[in-house]
């Protein structure tokens, strides 16, 4: 079985006990350290932005990552949930989520999902859209479509995994990759030491926590993204949470946006082994998903 299996018929111990699996994976990881996943700068990463549970391009991503040809072959997959499909106002993506976390046990150490701000609401329960409507309450329901009284003990187990995943995953000479940053009137209040330790209940609480911050965050400016990279370490920056039109586009000094969910998706291949890519020589190295069929 792998990654791009479907599980809508899968028992609910099956679903639960890949949740749990996938987490301590995460947590026990020997290349986690705190909140972060460190990747080795040998081999090749494939950095992708927001999925939302579109099934086909997540093939696609499979693909061109080609994991079982180099265990230094690493992908980056965020913001997972809450697509735009739906059946009858239900959102079945925790589908999603299930493949991702049996990726990663196929894969340990080269598969590295990233927390982000649908995966944080739906696990704290708070509402947020896309398109119109609840997405948390579309996703309770698809739960409960399909597991009945079984859905709290998924549920639970989502959020076992949810709370595994690392905040962000940087390599050694400098590349940080995360959902986003906190937003410009966020600094006051954020925690920059949270990359050099474990995240603690208080960093998911809305509007105060550090990690909620910076899943959340917006509207950063070229000051404060260069002080960051400063304080951090970061030659570039890799994000999502952003709607980029042509799938990629440059953010802000050493600063890529991607967007891996919609017809113009973008994905982004990085030789580990070589000087980080600017944020100019990025756009040029970046794959359109478009340009690819279902079979890469």
């Amino acid at each position: 079985m792998n990654g791009t299996d479907t599980f809508s018929d899968r028992r609910v111990g099956d679903v639960v006990e890949v949740f749990r699996a996938a987490a301590d994976s995460m947590l026990s990881a020997a290349n986690r350290e705190g909140c972060i996943s460190k990747i080795p700068s040998q081999g090749r990463l494939l950095a992708t932005g927001d999925l939302h549970d579109n099934p086909m391009h997540f093939a696609k991503v499979v693909s061109l990552a080609k994991l079982d040809a180099d265990p230094d072959h690493h992908v980056i997959l965020q913001e997972l949930i809450h697509g735009e499909r739906t059946m009858n106002g239900l959102d079945f993506s925790y589908r999603m989520l299930v493949k991702v976390a049996l990726l990663l046990l196929e894969h340990p150490g080269q598969v590295h999902p990233l927390l982000a701000n649908h995966e944080l609401a739906q696990m704290a329960g708070h509402s947020v859209s896309k398109g119109g409507g609840c997405m948390t309450a579309r996703f309770a329901d698809g739960l409960e479509f399909v597991f009945g009284d079984d859905a709290d003990a998924v549920a639970e187990a989502m959020g076992i995994f949810v709370r595994a995943l690392p905040l962000a995953a940087r390599t050694d000479h400098g590349i940080f990759c995360a959902h986003s940053l906190p937003g410009p009137a966020m600094m006051t209040r954020f925690d920059l030491g949270i990359v050099d330790r474990d995240l603690v209940p208080d960093d998911y609480l809305p509007l105060h926590g550090s990690a909620w911050m910076m899943v959340w965050g917006r509207g950063h400016t070229p000051e404060q993204m260069e002080a960051i990279a400063d304080r951090w370490g970061v030659s570039l920056f890799l994000l999502g949470h952003a709607f980029v039109e042509n799938g990629i586009e440059i953010g802000g000094p050493r600063t890529i946006l991607l967007n891996t969910d919609h017809d113009r998706a973008a994905v982004l291949p990085i030789d580990l082994g070589e000087t980080p890519p600017t944020v100019e020589t990025a756009m040029f190295s970046s794959i359109p998903l478009a340009a690819f069929g279902q079979e890469v």
